[in-house]
């Protein structure tokens, strides 16, 4: 399963429009050739994105824990193979490119984009499951960035070994290749195998069942260096260790900005209260940053292989583990698929979350902020929160006040993960992005994966059933730093950030898995970007379904863009029928969670009582087009 994360410069821009439109088709496309859905994601626009747009991927899989394969070259002797499609100048300097600042030439300066072949990487894929059913594979790892110079460099580190390779033997697709080219270029779908010496037919003929290159292009030695051959002349030989473990260490100077303390001291008396509720709201539900979604995962197939349960559009997607994919992997039949495979399936959910624009205000508690925002999203369907990857995207660390940034980040992640006891088991980080001396918002992106017992208990975002009753669990307080709603209506990015209180979320997070689990209710949905009205508006509208709802806030002291617009923590939308509301109500008051608002699912208008209200169809009509208009 997969996911993405995308951020794109102002949305007025026909650049935006068109690196938008190329995203998404990208994805699509090679998701789908694959035959992997892409269940959810995120999307983000701001000028700071303008020279130096990102594209997040997060990809999930099913493995039996007996049987990991790792990126290591052991046993000397073992025989190096180079298998998948042929290798072309595609990419080249890709990885250098990436640590580089863009400027009036860096056009010039980009390498040529790789070639990418779905099929030929899902013939791949299917070959690599079927070698790894053998006992012929030590290792294996795929070529990414800097190519063979990279897997080959760290998979002898691994095992602590050396490689040497005969670089005339690599399947070249282009003439006149050199030993730079091929040791650099980055192109797509090829793996490095270490092999059982002795076994490599068996390797051969699998490979060539799937008409795949499988060509031995070394071996493992003792030695403890790369060496490079070419016509049987030695090119290079360097150490391991060389571009591994004995690579400097970069620390940096760090310096907190200037203008930190001012930017996160904004409070409610530095802007005047909304003078037009509703035109804020209508305003806010038309943003790119916070309409609906569906003109992008559309695109995406998300129901291949039957097996996604929450579709994109909601807080998290759940993918359901079928009894019979427990012991199925590729095509190796567990030896336990001879037991019983009845009773409840498993769910995986899955999110990806980044407040960029509260990092850019406090990287620390905007990091910390988004691992939350993850983990209510699990919580939101029902899911216990079990792992964390993520992807630090950032300026240069070679700024002070840049290193400051991806410090605070760092720690703000690490403060978040072990308050909430999440580990964080994998990740990759995205530095230097910065055009003509302005960098990006800092962009942690954090992946997020949670488990549910029972994937039928899982509930969706949006409201299921009229006459059904609405609560919103959890306080709403004076906190509008760095919302959409300072950003879009009054064009401020600034304030003091929503708090952070790990046991209060615990303590709600419990709360709400526990009726979820317990069947109570039919609908949950965290209140985020936005505030209230866009969460509301979001639990009424789906591309295939709408509804009206009428709530009264139980918190009339606030004002009212803070009600409305408020993106204060720890508080989710529910709904459930009308005779076990009575029981909700008991338990949050035992779990000492406040009850915020209360309505009725039903109606053509969506309606806080005494704030403002708009007609569906509008709603529907300003949301469902404000990203759909990019793709005209």
């Amino acid at each position: 399963e997969l996911l993405n994360g995308l951020r794109f410069g102002e949305p007025t821009l026909p650049l935006t429009k068109r690196l938008l439109a190329g995203a998404v088709h990208g994805i699509g496309g090679y998701g789908n050739c694959m035959g992997i859905p892409t269940v959810g994601g995120e999307l983000f626009f701001h000028k700071s994105f303008n020279g130096n747009c990102l594209v997040n991927a997060f990809a999930l899989g099913l493995v039996h824990k007996d049987h990991v394969f790792t990126g290591n070259a052991k046993g000397v002797g073992n025989p190096i193979l180079y298998v998948g499609s042929k290798t072309g100048r595609d990419g080249i300097h890709g990885a250098t490119m990436a640590s580089e600042v863009f400027d009036e030439g860096s056009d010039e300066k980009r390498p040529t984009v790789q070639v990418g072949d779905p099929f030929q990487e899902k013939l791949l894929l299917e070959a690599c499951l079927e070698a790894m059913n053998t006992d012929a594979i030590v290792g294996i790892q795929d070529m990414g960035a800097a190519g063979l110079t990279s897997s080959t460099y760290e998979m002898a580190d691994r095992a602590g070994t050396g490689v040497i390779l005969h670089l005339d033997k690599v399947p070249q697709r282009e003439t006149n290749m050199n030993p730079y080219e091929l040791m650099l270029s980055e192109s797509q779908e090829r793996m490095l195998i270490v092999a059982e010496k002795g076994k490599e037919q068996v390797l051969y003929d699998i490979f060539a069942h799937w008409e795949l290159d499988a060509v031995q292009i070394g071996e493992v030695t003792n030695t403890g260096t790369v060496e490079l051959m070419w016509h049987n002349e030695a090119v290079s030989s360097m150490p391991v260790s060389l571009l591994t473990s004995a690579a400097p260490e970069y620390r940096w100077p760090e310096r907190e900005p200037a203008d930190f303390e001012h930017r996160t001291s904004l409070t409610l008396e530095h802007f005047p209260e909304v003078e037009d509720a509703t035109a804020a709201w209508k305003d806010i539900l038309h943003d790119p940053n916070t309409a609906s979604r569906f003109p992008v995962f559309s695109q995406y197939d998300s129901t291949v292989r039957t097996n996604t349960v929450i579709h994109p559009g909601g807080d998290a997607a759940v993918i359901r583990i079928k009894s019979d994919q427990r012991y199925h992997l590729g095509s190796r039949v567990m030896p336990e698929a001879r037991g019983d495979a009845s009773g409840p399936e498993k769910g995986v959910a899955m999110t990806l979350d980044c407040n960029s624009r509260y990092c850019a205000i406090d990287p620390r508690q905007g990091t910390a902020l988004s691992v939350i925002e993850a983990a209510r999203n699990i919580t939101a369907v029902g899911a216990t929160p079990i792992g964390i990857s993520d992807c630090l995207n950032f300026g240069s660390p070679e700024r002070p006040e840049g290193m400051w940034e991806i410090a605070e980040a760092i720690r703000g992640l690490g403060d978040a993960a072990r308050a909430l006891k999440v580990p964080v088991i994998s990740g990759n980080v995205s530095l230097y992005n910065e055009t003509k001396g302005t960098a990006i918002l800092p962009t942690p992106t954090i992946a997020m994966v949670g488990l549910i017992a029972d994937a039928s208990n899982c509930v969706p975002a949006q409201f299921q059933h009229d006459g059904d009753c609405v609560l919103m669990l959890g306080a709403t307080r004076d906190e509008l730093g760095g919302s959409e709603y300072l950003a879009r209506i009054h064009g401020i990015e600034k304030g003091k950030l929503p708090m952070v209180d790990y046991a209060l979320e615990e303590t709600t997070a419990s709360l709400i898995r526990g009726l979820i689990e317990d069947g109570l209710l039919h609908s949950c949905h965290d209140v985020s970007a936005g505030g209230l009205a866009v969460a509301l508006t979001e639990s009424c509208l789906s591309p295939y379904t709408s509804c009206g709802v009428h709530i009264q806030s139980l918190e009339s002291a606030l004002r009212t863009d803070v009600r409305l617009f408020s993106e204060s923590g720890i508080r989710y939308l529910v709904s459930c029928s009308q005779r076990v509301v009575d029981l909700i109500k008991d338990r949050a008051e035992k779990a000492g969670v406040p009850i915020s608002a209360e309505g009725q699912v039903g109606g053509d208008a969506i309606t806080i009582e005494g704030t403002a209200s708009l007609s569906v169809s509008e709603a529907k009509d300003l949301w469902s087009t404000g990203v759909a208009s990019l793709f005209a």
